[in-house]
């Protein structure tokens, strides 16, 4: 089979190349994938932290095409989202059937493989965060695939949403989306946050930190910025506020198929901000490291 595969030497840091097909495992289903989505944190860097020749690729939609042998899961055929931390970028995947959900007619291949890991994370932090109707949420990265995703489950939920982006051009469409307020500058917040799903790390969550409501959370998904968050222990003493790290997890069969749901009932919008072959994706990661991405970035297989 073919798959985008790590090579440092090359733009972008991947390239398409001839690998051996996977083998699934006796709960693992093989799906030949249509379309796939990139994360800003699953592209190789410049530190070589990737090696060359590794698969990568956590979101990913398409058809089964073996079902798994244990008589778990889809049928072939079936159109399915699939999850895994790898293998995700090629032409056959062999995915487990606790991390995959049945595709709706109503949702498209492209739609489906935005959400795997930016929709879930979104779900999952909001739970964790025990956001109900009236929090105060402050979601930083907004514009960001997890950010977009987080500002409309927010709003399902009945909270008020503060997007928080880099430039006005960048928190364009999401008052669409339920955001009540798009920010650039905590400054302008008018009243204290109960929660905050931070996606930037550095400065801004300094910021952020001491405009939080008494026993208010941050949940800390990610850190974009690349800089360090400063701040007095003191800071912290008087509101009691809750700092929790937060990552995405497995066994994801469940969520999966609630958000795919939320999409086919219009409920949910699968921002594909930038869409090509995925013979562009050097182009893709250009854009998505140059923060040019509103949403995410999909890639359909030739």
């Amino acid at each position: 089979m073919r798959a985008l595969v790590v090579d440092h030497a090359v733009p972008g840091r991947l390239r398409i190349d001839t690998v051996p097909d996977p083998v699934p495992e006796p709960d693992q289903v093989l799906v030949r994938i249509a379309a796939i989505s990139l994360n800003f944190g699953e592209l190789p860097k410049v530190d070589g932290d990737t090696p060359n020749g590794t698969i990568p690729g956590w979101d990913a939609a398409g058809v089964v095409e073996r079902a798994a042998a244990s008589g778990r899961g889809p049928r072939v055929g079936e159109r399915v989202i699939t999850f895994d931390w790898r293998g995700g970028w090629a032409e056959l995947r062999a995915v487990h059937v606790n991390e995959l959900a049945v595709l709706p007619d109503e949702v498209t291949f492209e739609q489906a493989a935005t959400l795997p890991v930016a929709a879930v994370t979104a779900l999952r932090a909001l739970r964790r965060a025990e956001v109900a109707p009236g929090t105060r949420v402050g979601i930083t990265g907004a514009a960001g695939g997890v950010g977009t995703f987080a500002v409309q489950l927010a709003h399902l939920a009945g909270a008020h949403v503060s997007a928080f982006v880099g430039s006005p051009e960048r928190g364009e469409g999401l008052s669409g989306y339920g955001a009540d307020r798009v920010l650039t500058d905590p400054a302008e917040l008018d009243a204290p946050l109960d929660v905050v799903l931070d996606n930037v790390g550095g400065p801004l969550l300094t910021d952020l930190l001491v405009r939080l409501a008494p026993n208010g959370r941050v949940i800390t998904i990610g850190a974009a910025s690349g800089e360090r968050a400063d701040f007095s222990s003191y800071s912290l003493i008087g509101p009691e506020t809750s700092i929790i790290g937060f990552k995405r997890g497995g066994d994801s069969a469940a969520d999966l198929a609630y958000v795919v749901r939320l999409v086919a009932d219009g409920l949910l919008h699968a921002p594909v901000d930038w869409q090509a072959d995925w013979t562009k994706v050097g182009e893709a990661t250009a854009l998505l490291l140059g923060r040019r991405v509103r949403g995410k970035a999909v890639l359909t297989l030739s």
